[in-house]
């Protein structure tokens, strides 16, 4: 009889220690995604920047109009059931867009002095801050996800509900060093 007790002791122990588990990793895993549907609100938002700065270029280069604008129509949201490979895509996407923003400002510059530039450009780089500050948050969230999916006792309920880390965003290929200070 105390065996039998024991045992049923043991056995619901052992269940609400995996619900436990489980529980903790399904609220990391959305943290996850809610970090990258973040990241997609705000991409949205410095695209719609960007679609403007576009608008006032096309006065000056119907060419570098077009680029800017058939650049921009390869845009594509990013939602908490997207990848982080997803998110670098679109975060290249972006960049090239503005490099060939910048080509028609170095070939325009009254562009520079127009109001409407400058405040849409103080715009698109609130938003860059920030997205970077959302990838960061994004990053730390996958850490911690996938620290608790790889940690003995917590990696055999992650396996058993399939669990599987998460990638991270890619810092951009020319960034990571730091730019030089000489005059």
């Amino acid at each position: 009889m105390i065996t039998t007790i024991l045992i049923i002791a043991i056995v619901a122990i052992l269940v609400l220690w995996v619900i436990s588990v489980q529980r903790k990793l399904v609220k990391q895993e959305e943290i996850c995604k809610n970090g990258l549907s973040q990241i997609g609100v705000q991409l949205a938002s410095r695209w719609d920047a960007l679609k403007a700065l576009a608008e006032l270029t096309k006065g000056y280069s119907d060419h570098e109009y077009k680029t800017i604008t058939d650049t921009i129509a390869q845009r594509r949201p990013i939602t908490a059931a997207s990848t982080s490979a997803d998110a670098n895509a679109q975060e290249n996407l972006f960049a090239q867009a503005l490099q060939h923003l910048n080509v028609v400002v170095e070939q325009y510059p009254e562009i520079k002095a127009n109001a409407v530039y400058v405040k849409t450009m103080d715009s698109v780089n609130t938003y860059q801050d920030q997205v970077r500050m959302s990838q960061m948050v994004y990053n730390d969230s996958v850490t911690k996800f996938n620290q608790l999916i790889r940690q003995f006792p917590d990696s055999i309920v992650a396996s058993l509900f399939h669990f599987i880390p998460r990638d991270y965003l890619n810092v951009e290929t020319g960034k990571e060093e730091m730019p030089s200070m000489k005059m």
